[in-house]
C-alpha cells in the first residue's frame, strides 16, 4: 500500500520535471505559496506523543544524546509487525537490502521492543505514524522514513518527489489519511484496544494472557 502511494507520486514528479520548480520561483507570491506548503521538518522529542498522530508534524530531530554510537546501517526503522501490509512493505526493502545491513528493521510488536533503545520512541508513538532513526541520531517520522529507507537500498529516485514541496505536502497527506485508517483496514482492532492488549501483556511479563495463565 505504502510502496504504491510513494510510486503514483514518483511517476507524477518525474512527468512535471523541472515545471514545478521553475514556477515557484516566478514570482514572490508563487515562493510565498510555496513556502506555506512545506512541511514543518524539526520533531521537539519532549511532545512527540502529541504529534504522532500526524507524520506532517516532523522531519528531523533535535541532535542525539551524547552517548550515541554511530551504527553501520544508515536508517533504522520501527515497523508494525501485526500489520500485514507494513510486513509486506518490510519484506521488500529486506530484501533490496540483501544482507547488505543499511537498514535496522526493528518490531515495535516485539514483546522486547525497548523505547530506551530506540530514542525513546514508545509503542503507542510508533503505531500512530512510522518512525525512524538515522545513523546520526535523529528521529524522523512519517514519508522522510521510507525515502532514507528506499535511498538507503538503492531506490532513491522512488521517493524523488519529495524533494518539490507541494508533492510532499500531498504525500504526507495521504501518508497521514492512510496511517489513521490502517488499523480498521487490515481488519485489527482499534488503537485503544490495541494499547489495552499491549498493557496487559507487559503486565504478564511480555506473555500473553493465555500464556501467564497456564504457568
Amino acid at each position: 500500500m505504502l510502496s504504491l502511494l510513494a510510486r503514483g507520486p514518483s511517476r507524477l514528479a518525474l512527468r512535471v520535471g523541472g515545471a514545478l520548480p521553475s514556477a515557484r520561483a516566478s514570482s514572490p507570491a508563487a515562493r510565498s505559496r510555496s513556502r506555506a506548503a512545506t512541511p514543518r521538518r524539526a520533531v521537539d522529542e519532549e511532545s512527540m506523543a502529541s504529534t504522532s498522530g500526524s507524520s506532517t508534524a516532523s522531519r528531523s530531530s533535535a541532535p542525539p544524546p551524547a552517548d550515541w554510537r554511530v551504527p553501520a546501517w544508515e536508517v533504522r526503522v520501527l515497523f508494525d509487525g501485526d500489520c500485514p501490509l507494513c510486513v509486506r512493505e518490510v519484506d521488500f526493502l529486506r530484501a533490496k537490502d540483501d544482507g547488505r545491513g543499511r537498514l535496522d528493521l526493528v518490531d515495535i510488536a516485539d514483546p522486547a521492543y525497548d523505547p530506551s533503545l530506540n530514542r525513546g520512541i514508545d509503542f503507542e508513538t510508533a503505531m500512530a505514524s512510522i518512525h525512524g532513526i538515522t545513523r546520526e541520531g535523529r528521529v524522523i517520522a512519517g514519508i522522510e522514513v521510507f525515502e532514507r529507507a528506499y535511498a538507503a537500498v538503492g531506490l532513491g529516485w522512488v521517493y524523488a518527489f519529495a524533494k518539490v514541496p507541494a508533492l510532499l505536502a500531498v504525500a504526507e497527506r495521504l501518508y497521514d489519511f492512510w496511517a489513521e485508517r490502517r488499523l480498521a483496514v487490515t481488519g485489527r482492532p482499534t488503537m485503544a484496544e490495541v494499547m489495552a492488549a499491549r498493557a496487559k501483556r507487559d503486565a504478564a511479563g511480555g506473555k500473553t494472557a493465555c500464556a501467564a495463565k497456564s504457568e
